[in-house]
């Protein structure tokens, strides 16, 4: 009995830890690396970011998604990491460096004009379709989807490409941490989401 009581008094610690673990990263934190550069100025190559849960996405919340699926070149077990532009319902239009959602223009504060103009190119959702053959045709982002760009506009393979996220591929939206970063790349990651 002494012997019983010995196991479970370590057996029960170890338990209760991974099921904590279990259900924080389930239902509510996962610490994440960012892999590559698409997302600077604001996520640096192999920087560590939060990602939230349950928080709502929004327009310009930045995200981590399952892109296996979405992007055709995406292998198994590849997560990616993209601001959102596009809500379901919503008409994305690019033209002369600026993004328009529902013929108003975004405000894009939290890169440079040379990052927002180089490599974004004029489209409209239909021309993307066209152009890339996506399965989603159409001037409106398809219900149950978002479509996503990355800061770094001229590297980075995003939506333009491959076209939308469903929504139970998102993984949560990204919080960079108070001891992480500027102030700046903060609030262009944490607070930029309307």
């Amino acid at each position: 009995m002494k012997m019983l009581r010995n196991i479970l008094s370590w057996v029960i610690p170890i338990l209760v830890a991974a099921i904590l673990v279990f259900l924080v990263r389930t239902y509510g934190l996962e610490v994440v690396k960012v892999s590559g550069g698409s997302m600077e100025p604001n996520l640096a190559d192999t920087e560590r970011m939060i990602v939230v849960k349950p928080l709502p996405v929004k327009r310009l919340s930045v995200i981590v998604f399952d892109a296996y699926g979405e992007d055709p070149n995406a292998a198994k077990d590849t997560n990616y990491v993209k601001r959102v532009i596009g809500l379901p319902g919503d008409k994305v239009v690019s033209k002369n460096g600026y993004i328009y959602v529902n013929n108003r223009k975004i405000n894009q504060s939290f890169i440079s004009k040379s990052e927002r103009t180089t490599g974004t190119g004029n489209w409209t959702l239909n021309s993307l379709a066209k152009d890339h053959n996506w399965s989603y045709k159409g001037n409106a982002v398809p219900k149950g989807h978002y479509f996503v760009l990355g800061d770094h506009r001229s590297i980075s393979e995003d939506g333009r490409a491959w076209g939308y996220v469903e929504a139970d591929k998102i993984m949560g939206v990204v919080k960079v941490p108070f001891w992480q970063g500027t102030k700046q790349h903060r609030v262009n990651v944490n607070d930029r989401a309307s």
